[in-house]
């Protein structure tokens, strides 16, 4: 018997993703707006002025200056679209103080990083001004690959708790089912998201010797074996395809795209702008303003694509499962809890949807199960 979608929680889904989907907009257009008010109401000039250091140490104060503005000016939309929306719709329960806690880490990550990146960009830009992009590019390939494999061992372990899985049994079976997947796992752990959250989940996570399965205590507490399993294996799917390589690769032209091309605008903005060289201080919100803008219209095509790796995944996560069955219920069980709409308006997918939606991940599993004869 086909499960069935509880009708309050998808009514009180389809709400709550409208809201998100509005306060994410909201959040663009301040950015956006502080951006070009730096860049073309001369701002930027004058203050780069102020910063009468070398480079690339004016970019690297600039970016905190900016970063730390933005911020505080972000920070009541943060509040309520971290805090508030999630707790009135009953996906959270962590304390304000934890809230606070966290989010001090993850902009203390994130400033450190941007910061990184900004010394190492505009140092490039000051001493090889033809070649920068390039570097550039290799760089945040070098970072992204960094940041993957110290997922599971450092930055989950920052905001939750990772223990080995305690289920020896279903250990056995996750463990058996990556051996099928022809993917090597340096054990299964559990991650306590019940401390902070209603919604459940369950990752591959890590590289090479970091690789690991981590599953989410909720998902343990409510879901039967054969639906962790087929959850699992869509995760598994990925390295049966070997999608991770595949999107890094992606990425890594992406990142050099957007660089050149960043490269031909700075260039082509010093006069109009009165920038004195593409290493210019003054030019960081324009490189910020263009890397964004290119991103937005350029996640219209790797959301697509991430949306057929997906369902790849998926077709590799029933044919390694065998169990239709299990997937549907698993994914019936995960739209009602994380409050996920079943069906998004064809506009909404496109836009912010990197997985199918739920009524074509559930049609998939019909039609292969009618195609198996189960």
């Amino acid at each position: 018997m086909e499960p069935y979608l509880d009708s309050e929680r998808q009514r009180k889904a389809k709400e709550y993703a409208g809201i998100m989907r509005r306060l994410t907009f909201a959040g663009w257009a301040v950015i956006g707006m502080v951006l070009l008010v730096l860049v073309f109401g001369g701002v930027s000039v004058a203050l780069s002025h102020i910063l009468t250091f070398t480079q690339p140490w004016a970019s690297a104060l600039y970016f905190i200056i900016l970063a730390v503005g933005l911020g505080i000016i972000l920070m009541p939309l943060s509040y309520y679209q971290g805090f508030l929306l999630p707790h009135r719709y009953g996906l959270s329960h962590e304390t304000l103080k934890v809230w606070l806690a966290d989010r001090a880490k993850a902009s203390t990550i994130s400033l450190v990083l941007g910061l990184l990146v900004v010394i190492v960009v505009y140092w490039l830009l000051d001493n090889f001004p033809d070649t920068w992009w390039l570097w550039a590019g290799i760089l945040l390939l070098l970072l992204s690959l960094l940041l993957t494999r110290l997922t599971p061992t450092l930055l989950i372990s920052l905001f939750f708790k990772l223990e080995p899985l305690g289920d020896v049994e279903l250990q056995k079976k996750l463990t058996e089912l990556a051996e099928r997947a022809r993917t090597r796992v340096c054990g299964v752990f559990t991650m306590n998201l019940s401390s902070k959250s209603t919604t459940a989940n369950a990752m591959l996570a890590g590289l090479g010797q970091t690789r690991r399965i981590i599953l989410s205590d909720t998902l343990l507490q409510k879901y039967s074996p054969e639906e962790i399993e087929v959850v699992l294996a869509h995760e598994l799917g990925h390295h049966v395809h070997r999608d991770i390589p595949k999107m890094i690769a992606i990425q890594a032209v992406i990142g050099l795209l957007g660089f050149y091309l960043a490269d031909l605008v700075l260039k082509a903005s010093l006069a109009p702008l009165a920038l004195g060289s593409p290493a210019d201080a003054a030019g960081l919100p324009l490189l910020f303003l263009f890397l964004a803008v290119f991103n937005m219209v350029l996640s219209l095509l790797t959301n697509a694509y991430s949306r057929y790796v997906e369902k790849q995944a998926d077709v590799a996560a029933l044919r390694l499962s065998g169990n239709p069955q299990a997937f549907i219920t698993a994914m019936t069980r995960l739209a009602d809890q994380n409050l996920t709409e079943y069906q998004p308006s064809r506009w909404v997918e496109l836009l912010f949807y990197d997985h199918p939606p739920y009524n074509k991940r559930v049609d998939l599993a019909n039609r292969y199960s009618k195609e198996a004869g189960h």
